[in-house]
């Protein structure tokens, strides 16, 4: 779906190009992500249709190979900002709005900026952006220690259980020795600012 052509791409037309671009393994991912994103629009009052467009094209990128992304963030550089200095594991997420804004008719800001940091997070997250972060984090074949809790939280408080995956997320990273993303340090100084909270984690 491309230029004057473009029009609003609908779920059905969402989940057959994800279908025919990801593995068995990925899709049904999706799929659960896309179940949990709805089930926590319908529990905190976001747009249900908006959380499962935005879920069911979450990992379209995923499984593109290290070059064809970098190649979406040469010929996009503009909305790619610095995506290529980034670790490489949030690449998909950039490269999947970039590809549902150029290529496939997806134009709300909310789901394109849900679907780019729906790894990260970032700073000043949107009630989609949460939604769909920890659809993602808690999707149901998810089975990670501490995953029950987060389900438990997610459905009582969305910004505790948010700030709790992040957490998590972040002393997962440092335990591997991996390179931290600023815009996740970013997210959970953030929410830990809404809530009173030291921000110990230095961008």
């Amino acid at each position: 779906i491309k230029g004057k052509e473009a029009i609003r791409m609908t779920c059905e037309q969402a989940q057959a190009l994800v279908k025919a671009r990801l593995s068995h393994k990925r899709y049904k991912h999706t799929l659960n992500v896309k179940n949990k994103a709805v089930a926590l629009a319908e529990r905190y009052g976001a747009d249900p249709e908006k959380a499962a467009l935005a879920a069911l094209l979450h990992d379209a990128a995923k499984e593109l190979p290290r070059d064809a992304m970098l190649q979406i963030f040469r010929d996009n550089a503009i909305m790619a900002k610095n995506a290529a200095s980034r670790p490489s594991p949030v690449w998909h997420g950039i490269a999947a709005a970039i590809l549902c804004a150029t290529d496939w008719g997806v134009t709300d800001p909310a789901i394109l900026s849900a679907i780019e940091c729906h790894t990260t997070g970032k700073a000043n997250m949107s009630l989609l952006d949460k939604i769909l972060y920890m659809a993602d984090a808690t999707s149901a074949e998810r089975d990670y220690p501490g995953v029950e809790t987060l389900r438990r939280e997610e459905m009582q408080d969305l910004d505790l259980a948010l700030l709790h995956s992040l957490e998590q997320s972040i002393a997962f990273v440092r335990e591997k020795g991996g390179a931290l993303d600023p815009e996740t340090l970013a997210a959970c100084n953030w929410l830990r600012a809404q809530r009173g909270l030291a921000t110990e984690e230095k961008t």
